[in-house]
């Protein structure tokens, strides 16, 4: 439980530094990457699972991941919602959700379930996102 903790302070500095640095270079220019859609390809998943799992040291991610794989109910509109876990995206079509954090992205994108292939809202790293031209 300490682990944890601690992973998720420094998993919490970190963010704040690498924010503050982006908020303070380039003349007030933020080189934040805006954009309305686009392809993300890497790990995201559910808020919650998504921090735990970047909280994690490089080590115990694969065994995270194998443990918690994205878990959603669907809709009668077929939506997914109230999911839980994480999941590996491959050049996954996207459109931006949420915009507002310096280290990540909330997004909507089609993701692999039991049930089928459904849209959620995930977070990913913002480094893992490419925007549409």
């Amino acid at each position: 439980m300490k682990h944890l903790f601690a992973s998720t302070l420094a998993l919490v500095i970190a963010t704040a530094s690498t924010v503050a640095i982006a908020q303070t270079s380039g003349g007030g220019d933020t080189p934040k990457q805006h954009c309305d859609s686009g392809y993300v390809t890497g790990v995201g998943g559910a808020a919650q699972s998504f921090r735990e799992y970047l909280a994690l040291p490089d080590r115990d991610r694969y065994r995270y991941f194998a443990d918690h794989q994205i878990q959603c109910k669907i809709s009668d509109e077929g939506r997914a919602f109230d999911c839980t876990g994480v999941t590996n995206l491959k050049h996954e079509q996207m459109s931006v959700y949420d915009d507002s954090d310096g280290a990540t992205i909330t997004v909507t994108a089609r993701v692999e379930l039991d049930q089928g292939t459904y849209p959620a809202i995930i977070v990913v790293q913002r480094k893992d996102v490419q925007c549409a031209q």
